[in-house]
């Protein structure tokens, strides 16, 4: 229901506007307005990230120790999971919002994009964006790839036990178990990641694009 709800979210974000500007053919947006959409972008992307490796937990638990479930997976662990999410994606929010109101930007801008992203703002900016960017990657290889990892780890554990009990109906089970969650992190994961950990000078705004709308508007839709 968490996810649901941040994915709900995240696509609202970006899409009402994106159809506004498109329908009123004056695709503009005020200052605030464009710190306020980075703050929620991040806010509802992060959730979502921390609920897609909750939920990896959960289907590890589910298939590798099946008998212990209910006890392993008790409803005190699934709300500090929860909670756990929505503090640590409030503080990444806001630290990446703030260093981006800190940034100067001499005139009015066209952003390249269809919503504010900070790769897109960065290239913008007519101040020193070096900090901006080094955070950007430190925080996105704690906050990306450490739960991609664990969420990659947790998959391995949840193969290897299904190939000591080779079954057609094993099989089935597992994959009616992952197989959603599992497309969803390797679409999420895999523009994300491409998209915020290679240099802002190697992608084009084509496909900055192409990638953005795969994890805000596709993701979130399946």
């Amino acid at each position: 229901s968490n996810l649901s709800f941040s994915d709900l979210c995240f696509s609202s974000v970006t899409m009402p506007k994106l159809l506004q500007n498109m329908q009123s053919q004056v695709p503009s947006i005020p200052y605030a307005g464009c710190l306020a959409q980075i703050y929620f972008f991040l806010f509802f992307g992060d959730l979502g990230n921390f609920l897609l490796v909750a939920m990896a937990y959960d289907r590890y638990v589910a298939i590798c120790y099946p008998l212990h479930y209910t006890t392993i997976m008790s409803p005190r662990l699934c709300v500090s999971l929860v909670v756990l999410s929505w503090v640590l994606t409030t503080f990444h929010a806001m630290l990446h919002t703030l260093l981006m109101a800190r940034l100067s930007f001499c005139e009015d801008n066209v952003i390249p994009h269809y919503f504010c992203d900070m790769s897109a703002l960065l290239k913008l900016a007519c101040s020193d964006t070096r900090v901006n960017e080094v955070v950007i990657f430190i925080v996105a290889s704690i906050f990306l790839v450490l739960p991609f990892a664990l969420i990659t780890m947790s998959y391995v554990r949840i193969v290897s036990s299904i190939l000591k009990v080779p079954s057609s109906q094993g099989i089935y089970k597992a994959f009616s178990t992952c197989g959603s969650h599992l497309s969803v992190v390797s679409l999420f994961y895999g523009t994300v990641i491409g998209l915020y950990l290679s240099p802002s000078s190697n992608n084009s705004t084509v496909k900055d694009t192409v990638m953005s709308l795969m994890y805000t508007v596709v993701t979130p839709m399946l």
